[in-house]
């Protein structure tokens, strides 16, 4: 029978580290995307704010732990262009979510528009698979999981995209003066970059996992 080693269970090997610290990486996504669902139902205050540029600070700290976990290492368990790839995607994400946050009070925006909240539900669905494929990738990943999973993202991206094109349709309908066309439109794009950016992380993993098997 194994001997239990206490050391590797509080402390992972290096190898492992990696996919520890995009799981991380993934959560404040998640957090950053319910954030954005949350405001989109009960305006922007003070406290969203405040954990708005808490999630900020978090995903930086998150990236720059990576970063600094691959110059260290002399081996890595996926190409060292892998893991920065999927570093600063997981940072892009979350940056561009807290961003569309923030811009809220920048552009003066109080009336949410329908789409907005459709996007708002749609990137939080988007993160949660973004969690659920980086769950599922390690050393040795399971191809078949990892590929129905990207294809679901994938679904999420499209509708994603559906959403936008919804969205610039009624934009420019007339309805809007053009200072609302110019603010919304940034927002529309701020997160739609995001599932951009969700689908090209699951789609890294993918290829890394093609590599590997």
């Amino acid at each position: 029978m194994p001997k239990f080693n206490l050391m590797s269970y509080i402390m992972p090997p290096e190898d492992k580290m990696f996919f520890i610290y995009f799981q991380d990486g993934a959560e404040i996504c998640q957090k950053s995307a319910r954030l954005y669902d949350a405001i989109m139902h009960n305006q922007l205050t003070d406290e969203y704010k405040e954990k708005a540029l808490k999630y900020k600070k978090k995903g930086k700290l998150s990236y720059k732990a990576i970063l600094k976990q691959l110059n260290k290492s002399f081996i890595t368990p996926i190409e060292r262009e892998d893991i920065q790839t999927i570093a600063v995607q997981l940072n892009k994400i979350n940056k561009k979510i807290i961003k569309a946050c923030l811009n809220l009070e920048v552009y003066r925006i109080n009336n949410y528009t329908p789409e907005m909240k459709e996007q708002a539900l749609n990137l939080v669905n988007a993160t949660q698979k973004l969690g659920e494929i980086i769950k599922e990738f390690k050393k040795v990943s399971d191809l078949e999981k990892i590929t129905k999973l990207n294809i679901e993202m994938k679904e999420i991206e499209s509708h994603g995209d559906e959403i936008h094109r919804k969205a610039m349709m009624e934009l420019f309908s007339g309805k809007f003066d053009a200072l609302e066309v110019i603010k919304l439109r940034d927002m529309y794009k701020e997160i739609e970059n995001a599932f951009d950016a969700c689908f090209y992380v699951t789609d890294t993993i993918l290829n890394v996992v093609l590599k590997q098997s």
